[in-house]
């Protein structure tokens, strides 16, 4: 890279998805690319389980914890013991997540039921809210609204819309409560992701990868890799009319505060 980069905090990440050998080399690299910190959020027990563990080998990670909400409902017995684990070990993750509503598997799947979904998405919001944690959201298009509505009604306001889409109208509402959302490099090839960007303020804007979910264009066939955000701050510059320096300034200081980060 030809320009200066500068610190970055990796707001969205499932580090426990990726291979071994990828998360050592993903680590390894983190200096190299000025990266302070991985936000690494959790999709279910066991992955909450695998994350910690991680973040207790490698201070770099910073572990949630959360049902990713694009899966099957597992049974109540696994739901407790999921939020009996929040309950023991709160104390050691920065946030609750991923959590949210099945928004694409309904696309697939259009008899699932969303009331069981949320219901689970409630009794997460709870913990938040018991925990003074914030929370992190996979909330698009028109599930975006009903989320906003729990979040509200249990006055959580440090809330993380990870890779949001969504209406100008929602976007509105989301800004004036303050939540936060962060961009993944797709902004470098999706109009829609450059539209969002340019209606949301700078400061709440946090920068992720979601990895290893993997990219096109420039990254196609690339290890989704945190260095790639470099790249996200830059457009975010260009769209905003923004100085880069200031772009980076702004998303990590927003993403450290949000997180309680030192």
């Amino acid at each position: 890279m030809k320009q200066a980069i500068h610190p970055l905090i990796d707001a969205h990440i499932h580090i426990d998805h990726y291979s071994l050998r990828d998360q050592k080399q993903i680590i390894s690299d983190c200096e190299k690319w000025k990266i302070e910190g991985l936000i690494a959020v959790s999709n279910d027990l066991s992955s909450a389980q695998e994350t910690l563990k991680l973040a207790q080998k490698y201070p770099l990670i910073q572990p949630a914890c959360g049902f990713h909400p694009e899966q099957s409902l597992p049974s109540k017995e696994d739901i407790e013991k999921l939020l009996n684990y929040i309950d023991v070990h709160h104390e050691k993750f920065v946030a609750i997540g991923e959590v949210g509503l099945p928004y694409y598997t309904r696309k697939e799947n259009p008899a699932i039921l969303l009331e069981p979904y949320i219901e689970v998405l409630e009794q997460m919001i709870q913990r938040a809210a018991t925990y003074h944690k914030p929370i992190i959201l996979h909330a698009v298009y028109e599930d975006a609204p009903l989320v906003c509505d729990l979040l509200e009604k249990y006055n959580i306001s440090r809330a993380h819309f990870h890779w949001f889409k969504g209406d100008a109208r929602t976007i509105e509402r989301m800004v004036t409560n303050g939540y936060c959302i962060s961009v993944t490099p797709d902004i470098l090839y999706k109009e829609k992701i450059k539209t969002i960007v340019k209606q949301y303020p700078l400061d709440q804007l946090m920068v992720e990868t979601d990895g290893p979910w993997p990219f096109e264009g420039k990254f196609k066939n690339k290890l989704t890799h945190p260095w790639m955000m470099h790249e996200t701050i830059r457009e975010i510059a260009a769209i905003k009319g923004a100085a880069i320096e200031e772009v980076y300034r702004q998303t990590r200081a927003t993403t450290k505060e949000f997180y309680g980060l030192e």
